[in-house]
């Protein structure tokens, strides 16, 4: 196992401690908040590493948007259990999540295939990121910021599934 697929191990650790920290410690939001930025701070590095040091492997591929994926779900059915943010956009997360994962899971079972990433994937997570530390201070515009995450995470899914179509169809 390879330094950035560690660092990715990293971040699945660090989901039940957010929920943790959020949900029990006094004053939690500040410790959650900083174990959210470091999550997202290991996925930055973890990809800088894989790609500058070339050690690129598929379950990497795999499991470093898992991590993502899982850690921003669970935070943000934490905002939505504590009346942060609507449900309706914790719902479409996940059907979108769910999805993308069912379908990296069946292209990489049937054609080896692991889809990384694009722009507007990595945008959303950036964008939602920053809307989820808004929403955890209650600062202004969080929900705003979140709508537009989720906006641009559709707009990736979209992407997203003509990938996956393109490839599933491909002999």
């Amino acid at each position: 196992m390879n330094i950035p697929n560690i660092l990715t191990m990293i971040r699945f650790v660090l989901i039940p401690v957010f929920v943790y920290s959020f949900f029990y410690i006094n004053n939690g939001n500040i410790y959650a908040a900083v174990i959210f930025i470091i999550s997202g701070l290991t996925d930055v590095l973890d990809g800088y590493i894989a790609r500058h040091y070339n050690q690129i492997t598929k379950i990497g591929i795999l499991m470093d948007p898992l991590a993502d994926k899982l850690m921003i779900i669970t935070v943000l059915a934490s905002l939505w259990i504590k009346g942060i943010i609507p449900f309706f956009i914790i719902l479409i997360v996940i059907v979108k999540e769910v999805t993308m994962i069912i379908g990296a899971f069946i292209l990489y079972r049937k054609k080896d295939i692991a889809i990384p990433a694009n722009k507007f994937g990595k945008g959303a997570t950036l964008l939602f990121y920053i809307a989820i530390i808004f929403s955890i201070f209650d600062w202004p515009y969080g929900l705003t910021l979140m709508i537009i995450a989720l906006l641009l995470a559709l707009i990736a899914f979209f992407i997203y599934s003509v990938e996956f179509k393109s490839y599933n169809y491909k002999q």
